[in-house]
């Protein structure tokens, strides 16, 4: 049902991290008008981080509970993405960024995109969307078990995502067909709400063709 709800919806995973949910929507069970939130949150996979009051409204901010709940939801949503489930890879994206190479994390993303079949694009335009790509992408870090923060404020931007290992901070910024990545990180000045607390921070820019449905073109800079 859940994989079901995905399908309809063309949910952008990422944008789960960051839900609030008003406190009517929590109790209701009619499935015919069922949210993917609300389901979520009634199935286990998502709990609530603070209540929020608004005047004579009360809004809850959801969170994943954890890293094991994280990861197992995750492999969930690489089944819907792309119709199989490498766990090998998800070993290799935990023990590149632990290493700190990234050049091998390159690979790792390439081989990815590069193993997910034809058919999952025909018939639709969604090698076309940013989303896509973002999504299977986070599906895969967040299952492998990293610290992840989705769609992380800065004072004057957003970034796509944020990997938190150790001493270590990644920043991630994804484009599709064009746009200078690793630029939008450096002129928003991403780096710099990490840089008192952590000793590496690195900066990754990555750019997708929706031709060759692949990245086109991967830059990074340690500061």
């Amino acid at each position: 049902f859940l994989i079901q709800m995905l399908q309809k919806g063309n949910y952008y995973i990422p944008s789960l991290e960051n839900i609030t949910v008003g406190k009517e929507l929590l109790s209701s069970f009619d499935i015919e008008r069922l949210r993917l939130e609300v389901l979520l949150f009634q199935a286990g996979y998502l709990t609530i981080e603070k209540m929020i009051q608004k005047r004579t409204r009360i809004e809850y901010k959801l969170k994943i509970p954890n890293l094991e709940i994280q990861s197992s939801l995750n492999i969930l949503f690489i089944d819907y993405l792309t119709d199989s489930i490498e766990y090998e890879k998800l070993d290799s994206i935990y023990e590149t960024l632990q290493n700190q190479d990234l050049d091998s994390f390159k690979e790792v993303i390439e081989s990815l995109f590069a193993s997910i079949a034809y058919n999952n694009y025909t018939k639709n335009s969604i090698g076309e969307y940013e989303g896509y790509y973002a999504s299977v992408l986070y599906a895969y870090l967040a299952g492998s078990g990293l610290n992840i923060v989705a769609e992380d404020v800065t004072s004057i931007g957003r970034m796509d995502l944020t990997i938190i290992f150790r001493d270590s901070v990644y920043i991630l910024e994804f484009k599709v067909n064009g746009s200078n990545a690793l630029n939008q990180i450096k002129n928003k000045d991403y780096a710099s709400k990490y840089k008192s607390r952590y000793t590496d921070i690195y900066l990754i820019g990555i750019e997708f063709d929706s031709q060759s449905r692949n990245i086109a073109n991967f830059e990074w800079e340690r500061v």
